[in-house]
């Protein structure tokens, strides 16, 4: 019996030894599953066939979105495409201010805290990442690279979500 459970405990060893050595170095899409849903002050994650419109936003490395101000109706659903002119890893999260500066001091005590939620994207140096968001919710809101060291220097902007 011993012997039994010394080979199973073996075994077990190895196969999540080599299941970790094979995903070693992979890259991961955090956004692969399905996306939750949940109802946020700032709107709900959308649907991309709903996505009617497709805004374009840069990240650089001067700690600036362009643009930095977006304005959208209540009840509509934006493709956001984010492209990193940088050569910095960037981030955009949209939320409240004070959702964002809490998040913010979060970033700075835990850099590597890891981030799945549908308003959030991290971008790599020279790549392009998206969100698909419904704007619900009439009212301004704040979006940020909440990266330690980019909020600080700026890297902010705005979202107005009108009623008409």
């Amino acid at each position: 019996m011993k012997s039994i459970k010394t080979s199973l405990l073996l075994f077990i060893a190895a196969a999540f030894s080599s299941a970790t050595l094979a995903h070693e170095g992979a890259e991961h899409d955090s956004k692969t599953g399905p996306v939750r849903r949940e109802q946020t002050a700032w709107g709900i994650a959308g649907d991309a066939k709903s996505a009617k419109r497709i805004v374009q936003v840069t990240m650089s490395d001067s700690m600036r979105f362009t643009p930095d101000s977006l304005t959208v109706r209540r009840g509509e659903t934006v493709r956001l495409v984010f492209r990193n002119e940088g050569e910095q890893l960037h981030e955009f999260v949209l939320g409240t201010q004070k959702e964002l500066e809490e998040h913010a001091a979060l970033m700075v005590k835990f850099p590597n805290m890891e981030h799945d939620e549908p308003y959030m994207v991290h971008v790599p140096a020279g790549k392009t990442g998206e969100i698909i968001w419904t704007f619900n919710r009439a009212g301004d809101f704040d979006f940020a690279c909440l990266i330690p060291g980019h909020y600080q220097a700026g890297m902010v902007g705005k979202v107005s979500v009108s009623t008409k």
